[in-house]
């Protein structure tokens, strides 16, 4: 198959520096939203040369059958661009003509070649694009099972096949078979002796595959492992063994860390049986393999423990250096895995006091980067790469009270750290090349869509490699601003906020804020686009959540955030709205059971009941009970233990203190908060003469029209505006009448 070729022209920059988004130009629409390009680096070569990038607007993951979900054969539509770029020209090139639907871009070992996965029909082939010849072909899979939906891709070190895991026969009938007796019957039984739950029973059937090896000269297979729940494959640097990680389920658990064997294996390429690595435990361990496959390390109850292939069994290797954190603190070091040397002989570990390097065979332990200050003043540090020579570490960096972000470079010889880069864009993906000589990345000035970037060591050489949105240069997109306050306990918190278009100095704006729980970082977003293109003001503040009281986190801290603004005469008092989808929706309809300071409130996709919602959403099994005792919903307790606390934290329960008018968007086929919860508040404030609507969308997902058709998706932001505006505009009536008809 041949791709097209594209020459683009290198654009050189500086170091980014933030550029203020214009207030003035046409608005941003609904269209607009739906058609934004976002990119996102897939692989890099190791000499950072070939980037390997997805491209999608929100309009290629519409039309998702959501009655679907749970369904193991289904395949979400996902489509978009795969391109290829060189990141010394700026070349790139797009392998396909039309969009596709990809999985698994991974490049070759010595990065001539990049093999991947496309959608074809209901399944996925298998591909391959040569960067020589400029010509991708699929390979033909030789094996009446089909490639597994889920299927990682590895190379093998000489570059010849790549893993792969295939289905069993029979497997996609069985799968689909248990789908439909689950959801449409005729009869349905679930008997509480078995040991899964039915939905988590069927959704265990992805796990089934069988890895295998695929020539890429002529589409063979070879069969590695019987049926497997393989993860994190990969070969020895001779390629002979191959080593993999497993989760297997053995139970339905409603206790964390519980229900499922994590263990480690290896197994001889020419076949034969695998032998145990790390034993089999229902201790959760993220298990981390060294470059060259000879190691596996993995955090144990503070500890780090190392078992080599060669070894008999692993290893702790911290014991001895877990002494009290200060004289003031005697809590004990507690040390976590952050990543491997090149060499595969030492890692970096990360305690209380900072980053350490760990020799692998139990030599010693040094500290390669102290922490200074508190953890909640010290910049936010996380490594990214290390160098070949193991002399030098590269970390993002991140402020936590001010818009300062970016790149070090910490040489271990000297103990010096040196800022590559450090402004207020936003930085992510980054990656550095084995030798340290080229960094890539995407970064977004704070406001407009992220752009893909290429970088010496220096960051004198900057290289803009995409344009992805020209069509937005006359758009004037929402300049943001970080803000800061105190909720009523005193405690310091910040928020994003987003200035309206053609903003002027001087006179209050209405308000729309997004509540979920906090917010600080900013780059572009849709959702306060759409709201600042009518004129308004967003803002996305930050909340305090206590576990037992999480109710009470966004009367103190929304409010608070809103009248910082009110008091610097940017906000009309009279003219706030809020809105939170999901748990941000389940916020909005607390807060307004406490107060009636809002002109109007949107519902969208969020639970009024933790009671019901504990088993109204079957498909996502024990979730709903995680998150309510000891997860995001922060009971802290179960319904029988404190089942005051549900009630409190139910706002259909308190319906009859709603002043606010409601706004409740719900998606028929949301398989995270079935429109049936929202329901129960439609009914309760319509039983009590409040004003309120609801409105659900019969294709829609979890997020209603978001999650839905792009026609639906225009008509869920036509409605919230309207919603807003018509009771902004009341409010304005109402202060003209008291105000004695000015």
């Amino acid at each position: 198959m041949r791709m097209r070729y594209v020459a683009v022209a290198l654009v050189l920059a500086t170091t980014p520096v933030r550029s203020f988004a214009q207030t003035t130009g046409r608005a941003f629409t609904t269209q607009d939203a739906l058609d934004v390009r976002a990119a996102r680096i897939s692989d890099v070569t190791e000499d950072g040369h070939w980037l390997a990038v997805t491209v999608q607007t929100r309009r290629d993951r519409s039309n998702v059958d959501h009655g679907r979900f749970g369904d193991p054969t289904y395949l979400a539509p996902s489509y978009g661009e795969l391109i290829v770029i060189d990141a010394e020209t700026g070349a790139q090139r797009s392998l396909f003509t039309e969009r596709v639907q990809v999985r698994e871009p991974t490049w070759s070992p010595n990065g001539d070649r990049l093999a991947f996965f496309k959608r074809e029909g209901d399944a996925f082939g298998l591909y391959v694009h040569d960067v020589a010849s400029n010509r991708t072909r699929a390979i033909r899979v030789r094996s009446d099972r089909s490639l597994s939906s889920a299927s990682p891709l590895v190379w093998s070190p000489d570059g010849t096949s790549v893993l792969v895991t295939l289905r069993p026969s029979g497997w996609a009938e069985e799968a689909r078979a248990a789908f439909l007796q689950l959801t449409e019957g005729p009869v349905v039984v679930q008997d509480g002796r078995d040991d899964f739950l039915d939905w988590e029973r069927v959704r265990n059937l992805d796990r089934r595959q069988i890895p295998a090896m695929v020539s890429l000269r002529d589409g063979s297979v070879r069969e590695v492992l019987p049926e497997t729940p393989l993860q994190d494959g990969r070969f020895t640097t001779d390629g002979t063994q191959l080593v993999y990680t497993t989760a297997a389920p053995k139970r339905t658990s409603y206790e964390r860390g519980q229900g499922t064997e994590y263990a480690a294996y290896r197994v001889t390429v020419a076949g034969g049986e695998p032998s145990v690595v790390v034993q089999p435990s229902e201790r959760r361990r993220e298990l981390v393999w060294n470059d060259g496959a000879t190691a596996v390390a993995w955090a144990e109850r503070g500890n780090i423990l190392v078992r080599w292939l060669d070894a008999d069994s692993a290893v702790t290797l911290t014991e001895a250096y877990r002494e009290p954190v200060s004289d003031t603190d005697t809590t004990k070091l507690s040390f976590t895995v952050e990543l491997w040397r090149q060499d595969g002989d030492a890692l970096l570990v990360r305690s209380q006091r900072g980053l350490h390097v760990l020799d692998a065979r139990g030599a010693g332990l040094s500290l390669a980067m102290p922490f200074e200050g508190t953890e909640e003043e010290r910049p936010r540090i996380e490594p990214v790469a290390w160098s070949q020579d193991g002399n030098t570490l590269f970390l993002t960096t991140s402020a936590r009270d001010r818009w300062e972000r970016g790149l070090l470079r910490r040489d271990l010889s000297t103990g010096t750290t040196e800022s590559l880069v450090a402004d207020e864009a936003v930085y992510a993906d980054w990656h550095v090349s084995e030798d340290g000589g080229r960094i890539v990345y995407r970064m977004s000035d704070g406001d407009r869509p992220d752009e893909l970037y290429a970088a010496d060591l220096s960051f004198r050489d900057v290289r803009r490699l995409t344009d992805l949105n020209p069509q937005l240069g006359e758009v004037a997109l929402a300049r943001t601003e970080l803000v800061d306050y105190l909720d009523v306990d005193g405690n310091r918190l910040y928020g994003i906020l987003y200035y309206p278009r053609g903003w002027e100095p001087g006179r209050p704006y209405p308000l729309v804020a997004e509540i979920y729980e906090t917010f600080f970082d900013n780059g572009y977003n849709e959702n306060m686009n759409l709201v600042t293109a009518q004129g308004w003001f967003g803002f996305r503040p930050s909340v305090h959540l206590e576990v037992g009281y999480p109710g009470e986190a966004w009367l103190k801290g929304v409010t608070a955030g809103i009248n910082a603004l009110i008091e610097r005469g940017l906000v009309d008092e009279k003219r706030v709205g809020v809105y939170g989808q999901s748990y941000g929706g389940y916020a909005v309809n607390l807060l307004i059971t406490q107060t009636d300071r809002f002109a109007a409130a949107v519902n969208v996709s969020g639970k009024v009941n933790i009671v019901s919602f504990l088993g109204d959403s079957p498909r996502i099994a024990t979730r709903n009970y995680n998150a309510a005792e000891e997860g995001q919903d922060r009971i802290g307790a179960t319904l029988w233990e404190q089942p005051q606390k549900y009630i409190a934290h139910s706002a259909v329960m308190f319906a009859d203190r709603i002043e606010t008018p409601l706004l409740l968007l719900s998606g028929e086929q949301d398989w995270n908060v079935p429109a049936t919860n929202q329901r129960e508040m439609y009914y309760a404030l319509r039983r009590l003469g409040k004003e309120v609507v609801w409105v659900n969308y019969m294709k829609g997902g979890h997020g209603a029209g978001r999650a839905s058709s792009p026609e639906d998706f225009t008509d869920h932001w036509s409605r919230m505006f309207v919603w807003f505006s018509e009771h902004f505009d009341e409010a304005t009536r109402a202060r003209t009448t008291a105000d004695g008809g000015r």
